[in-house]
């Protein structure tokens, strides 16, 4: 009789009686020093020490217009506002997400696999790449809510089984980010330590957790602490810009009460070598739609 496979350690606790800070135990910068791709030795520099590097041109202009109107077609398809990848705003009913976009898009696919941002991904992560997650973000005019404050990794250990902290999000414009429409936010150096936070973690709450996250966010009092020692900065830039930033680095966005949308495309790269586990602190895992299962590299 065999013995089922031993589960990993839990490096990262969370999700319990009380709020935890942990050192962390992962590197920042995965591949060697000097390993070719696309990032300067610079910029590679730069993301291990804030837990982010932005490039001001990823895509070219032309790239953009494709990309805003395959953009526009999802979010007025009927059938997408149906499917349960799509996000609804609470209050004006516009549609605020769409998840899993490299798979029914034909655009975003190929942009999920462009050499471009699979390079930067593998350099940073030491091996091939997957596509965890991959989504829209639309925030129109007018009152589109925010993001609170939190640490993807902390969501994708408890919830998805990440064990380790080897991903990698990229966050592509395709409008103007400003300070004034509800831009993202990074604490620089955040990344360098794990937030355990307090509190089980509710049955289902993906469908909660995708409007408003609750469950997973850290105390006012160890964001102030956070804030104070880290600072906080805001990223802006045309269309066609990205910021890549660390799975672990707390970050957020406000609100747009301004006339200006703001529409952004993220994907998230995982490592080959960090298949997800069973969950650390969730009942199941969430949607295969959030947080891919099958470990099939891109590129």
């Amino acid at each position: 009789m065999t013995s089922a496979p031993a589960r990993p350690v839990d490096l990262y606790p969370t999700r319990g009686t009380d709020e935890r800070l942990i050192g962390r135990k992962d590197p920042v910068v995965w591949s060697a020093p000097g390993t070719a791709g696309p990032f300067w030795a610079r910029e590679l520099e730069e993301y291990e020490r804030d837990g982010f590097a932005t490039v001001d041109a990823i895509v070219t202009p032309e790239e953009v217009a494709e990309l805003r109107d395959e953009l526009d077609r999802l979010v007025t398809d009927p059938a997408v506002r149906e499917d349960e990848r799509a996000v609804v705003e609470p209050h004006s009913r516009e549609i605020r997400s769409v998840f899993e976009v490299h798979r029914t898009s034909e655009v975003f696919a190929r942009l999920a696999a462009d050499p471009r941002l699979v390079g930067r991904a593998r350099q940073i992560l030491g091996s091939d790449v997957y596509v965890h997650q991959s989504r829209v973000n639309v925030k129109p005019g007018f009152g589109a809510s925010g993001f609170y404050w939190h640490s993807d990794f902390e969501t994708w250990h408890a919830e998805d089984g990440l064990p380790r902290m080897r991903t990698v999000s990229v966050s592509i414009a395709l409008t103007p980010n400003h300070t004034t429409n509800g831009s993202l936010m990074i604490m620089p150096g955040s990344h360098r330590s794990f937030l355990g936070c307090a509190g089980a973690t509710p049955e289902d709450n993906y469908r909660k957790s995708l409007r408003a996250q609750e469950a997973g966010t850290p105390s006012d009092e160890a964001l102030t602490t956070f804030a104070e020692a880290c600072g906080i900065r805001h990223f802006t830039g045309p269309a066609g810009s990205a910021t890549w930033f660390d799975c672990n680095a707390l970050h957020g966005s406000g609100d747009n009460i301004t006339p200006y949308p703001r529409s952004n495309v993220f994907l998230v790269f995982n490592s080959v070598e960090n298949r997800p586990e069973p969950p650390f602190a969730a009942p199941v895992r969430r949607p295969s739609f959030i947080a891919a299962r099958d470990v099939v590299p891109v590129g």
